[in-house]
């Protein structure tokens, strides 16, 4: 099953012939990618090269994660390349409101140092092992946080410039399970998968079990199947969405503008969409939530010249007589 996935993934993602570096932690599920791309590598003219990153989150933990990855390469006869590269130098010296979490800025530096080891190997692609429970989790930890539709699309099977890759998307663990048994691939385990303190965990551990056993041993599938549909459609409307956002929004310095006509015309969905995109625009959309949105949308409609809606990551709406203007509470130019 997950050998003929690889090639079936390979085939769709043009990835024949093609370089890529394998992102390896050490784990179950990257170690299992590393062995499935090297098992194929001759069929499909591919180059491989493994890349891993220590976030040295562990201690001596990481270091021997590290080290297994560099044997690993070694045993499988690939070049390796690595990077250290620590959370805390992302969060340090900024506001509560600014600091990322340590999850989200180690996944940051984790795709820059991948793609700083991809430039350094010669390698066109970067394939993560990403697979149908990681997916299952992303989507329904999403949906009980309350998600957008865009939100249920999880994540994709590539990145938007086509680098990244995840080939094992439509494998869930078990089979990777089976994969490795058969093959008889070492891992070494995260002992911090084990703990309870983290929501994707709790998830993990205590409710999939439950919702694969009792109600529907086929839901990995199923919410891959909602996740790829999703994906689809809002790929198409987010075209839709950037053409109009191109006709109705102008830069001005650090600034954008928009005319004050017809956002009450706007359908909802689209309306909401375009204030979404330029909260984006303005770096303002990370803490943004569905209550900013729509008192974005009620100040579209019916605000009068001379007043002002303050809004997430330091930004702000304010309506003139030209107009409507979003940007920084504190302008830089």
């Amino acid at each position: 099953m997950l050998i003929g996935e690889m090639k079936r993934v390979v085939d769709a993602l043009g990835l024949s012939g093609r370089s890529v570096l394998v992102a390896v932690s050490g784990g179950l599920d990257s170690n299992a990618l590393a062995h499935a791309f090297l098992e194929i590598a001759g069929e499909k003219g591919l180059k491989l090269s493994i890349g891993h990153v220590n976030h040295a989150l562990r201690g001596d933990d990481s270091e021997a994660d590290q080290a297994s990855v560099m044997e690993l390469a070694e045993q499988l006869g690939v070049p390796a390349f690595s990077r250290r590269a620590e959370p805390e130098q992302l969060r340090v010296g900024r506001s509560s409101r600014e600091r990322p979490t340590v999850q989200e800025a180690a996944r940051t530096l984790r795709y820059q140092a991948l793609r700083e080891m991809a430039v350094e190997a010669g390698c066109a692609h970067i394939a993560t092992a990403h697979n149908a429970n990681d997916q299952a989790e992303t989507v329904l930890l999403r949906v009980f946080r309350g998600s957008g539709p865009d939100g249920l699309g999880g994540i994709p099977e590539r990145s938007a410039d086509g680098v990244v890759v995840r080939p094992l998307l439509r494998v869930n663990r078990t089979q990777i399970e089976a994969y490795a048994a058969e093959r008889g691939i070492a891992w070494r385990e995260d002992r911090s998968n084990s703990s309870v303190a983290y929501a994707r965990n709790r998830l993990r551990l205590r409710w999939l079990p439950g919702l694969t056993g009792d109600f529907n041993d086929q839901l990995l599938m199923a919410v891959g199947n909602l996740a790829e549909a999703q994906r689809r459609d809002s790929e198409w409307i987010g075209a839709l969405v950037e053409r109009e956002a191109a006709l109705r929004f102008t830069p001005a310095g650090c600034w954008l503008r928009t005319r004050a006509e017809d956002w009450e015309d706007l359908p909802e969905a689209l309306a909401r969409r375009l204030a979404r995109w330029g909260l984006r625009r303005c770096g303002g959309e990370r803490d943004a939530t569905r209550v900013h949105l729509e008192r974005m949308l009620g100040f579209f409609r019916t605000a009068r010249s001379g007043t002002l809606l303050e809004l997430p990551g330091g930004t702000r709406l304010e309506r003139d007589r030209e107009g409507f203007r979003l940007g920084p509470i504190e302008p830089t130019g």
